[in-house]
């Protein structure tokens, strides 16, 4: 085979810097945390490179088992259409808002109009920082759980907005105490928690209203993980609590009820103020979503919902097999996640480079969450048991 020289002058010119050099990076980038799933992902991957047995990886979030199979049909069956290769609307398809305000009617028992209270977002990563974007000015306080999701603070920092936390207290089932919580142009909530796997305590969403009245602010509710709730819970919305709507909105994505992970499509639901704001945004940074998605998502929706019950089925076994292995209770009442809290003198990092199984370190969840580890429920039933027994043994070695 000959030497690909038009390749070899390409990595010939990489070697050489650049004569221009160009400014620093603005602000707005400078301010941006380390992105803590880029960072996990970097260490889980070295430590899988060393030499020992093959590492069991409980740290990432990322649903095992895809969307069922008429939503990837309705995929296909779209992208065979000529007429579907080109731009959607910018604000989506009409049909995919009305099916998602048929959901929050019929499943969450709240009304929404598909026009003014629904906005069409590429999944709920993007509507954390879009809606720091659009409530929150250069010097404003975002009001954050703690702990709360590693990627609120990236949307603080592009809005350049001060970060105020409000403790998640682990002896009242991680229940906020809004009440006394400071004013802010904006709270984020989070229920079912990640990292914390509860659902919201009892009146903590009328908590959240009362702030909202009394500051000025505005309620996010990310409600990514809504359906995944066990022990005959049923899904709650923020957005059924009286008031809500007047004060905020939720965030609800199709990649953990129907494992769209990857397919990038949420929504941002309630207030239609805010919702405006998500749309002029998107009218000016985004060219809507590819329509085959948006029919699949209508798919989703509207069609057989088996496939969740499964989903919620699974990841309940597979919190007990972890339970029972540690013969201890887990803070497990929703998403695909144990929050546990790890014995004194066992660390994240002692798990992953000598008992080889990776977990989420809880200081990456806020100030609250040291001492703390995340595991993820959304691997194989084997990965689990091999997880499980790991955990129990490396328990085991510090409690000896």
């Amino acid at each position: 085979m000959g030497i690909d020289w038009r390749r070899r002058a390409l990595v010939e010119r990489r070697r050489v810097p650049y004569d221009h050099a160009v400014r620093p990076r603005p602000q707005r980038l400078q301010r941006l945390p380390r992105q803590y799933f880029v960072a996990l992902l970097g260490r889980v991957a070295a430590a899988a490179a060393q030499e020992g047995p093959p590492l069991v990886d409980l740290g990432r979030g990322n649903p095992e088992t895809g969307p069922p199979a008429h939503v990837v049909e309705a995929l296909r069956a779209a992208a065979l259409d000529p007429g579907v290769h080109g731009y959607a609307p910018i604000r989506g398809l009409a049909r995919t808002k009305e099916a998602i305000a048929a959901r929050y009617h019929d499943v969450y028992g709240v009304d929404v109009d598909p026009e003014t209270e629904v906005a069409l977002i590429p999944g709920t990563k993007t509507g954390i920082v879009e809606l720091a974007l659009s409530l929150c000015d250069e010097g404003d306080t975002l009001l954050l759980p703690d702990p709360y999701y590693p990627d609120y603070p990236s949307g603080a920092a592009l809005a350049g907005a001060e970060i105020g936390t409000v403790a998640l207290r682990p002896d009242d089932g991680w229940s906020p105490d809004l009440d006394a919580a400071p004013d802010a142009a904006a709270l984020y909530l989070n229920y079912p928690s990640n990292p914390c796997a509860v659902c919201a305590p009892p009146e903590t969403f009328a908590g959240a209203v009362r702030w909202a009245r009394r500051t000025g602010g505005a309620v996010v509710h990310d409600a990514a993980y809504m359906d995944i709730v066990f022990d005959g819970r049923d899904p709650e919305s923020f957005l059924a609590t009286p008031g809500a709507k007047e004060v905020g909105v939720e965030m609800w994505s199709m990649s953990k009820t129907y494992g769209m992970a990857g397919w990038r499509v949420g929504f941002v639901v309630g207030n239609a103020e805010i919702v405006e704001r998500i749309n002029l945004l998107n009218d000016h940074s985004r060219v809507g979503i590819f329509a085959p998605v948006q029919a699949a998502t209508i798919a989703a929706l509207e069609g057989p919902q088996d496939s969740v019950a499964e989903r919620v089925a699974a990841y309940a076994r597979r919190r007990d097999v972890i339970a029972e292995a540690l013969v201890e209770p887990v803070v497990c009442e929703g998403t695909f996640f144990v929050w546990l809290r790890l014995p004194e003198g066992l660390t994240a990092d002692a798990l992953l480079t000598e008992h080889r199984v990776a977990v989420a370190p809880g200081e990456g969840f806020g100030p609250s969450g040291a001492g703390w580890a995340r595991l993820s429920l959304a691997v194989s039933d084997d990965t689990i048991e091999r997880g499980a027994e790991r955990l129990q043994q490396a328990f085991a070695a510090v409690a000896a």
